[in-house]
């Protein structure tokens, strides 16, 4: 019968299957996001074969927008197995972040778009009139 060391993968091995580089595993290992992996008699890391898994898990939340502080939450809060019991609540809040951001990049967008409509040569002597200035609404931005 195998032992657990013989039947887990290696750094690499995660890395290829789970689409990460080997600085990546181990950020994630320092960071607590996986667990310490046992050691090969050689020294080598070998890990879960689970763990490719929860890196999917891992970067799919990236790309919804969680920060990995956010991730490692989450993760604690489901056993690092399964659902966080928020995660309902998170992602609604996340929603929320997310639509503020877009707001917040639209007024930049727009404000871009009339300094090119305007013709300005810089920020600080636009020839636009005080109320179609284009960086008049990137102002109101600060308190956000």
């Amino acid at each position: 019968m195998n032992s657990y060391r013989e039947v887990g993968l290696r750094v690499g091995q995660v890395a290829e299957k789970a689409g990460v580089n080997i600085q990546t595993l181990r950020y994630y290992e320092r960071r607590g996001l996986l667990a310490q992996p046992c050691r090969s008699v050689g020294g080598h890391r070998i890990y879960p074969a689970d763990t490719v898994a929860l890196l999917g898990v891992i970067k799919t939340a990236q790309r919804l927008g969680f920060t990995l502080d956010e991730v490692a939450d989450l993760l604690d809060a489901g056993g690092r197995r399964h659902p966080s019991p928020d995660l309902h609540q998170r992602a609604a809040d996340k929603i929320i972040e997310i639509d503020a951001k877009i707001l917040g990049l639209r007024l930049i967008r727009d404000a871009l778009v009339r300094l090119v409509d305007a013709n300005c040569e810089t920020v600080t002597d636009c020839t636009c009139t005080d109320d179609t200035k284009p960086f008049a609404d990137l102002s109101r931005m600060d308190g956000q």
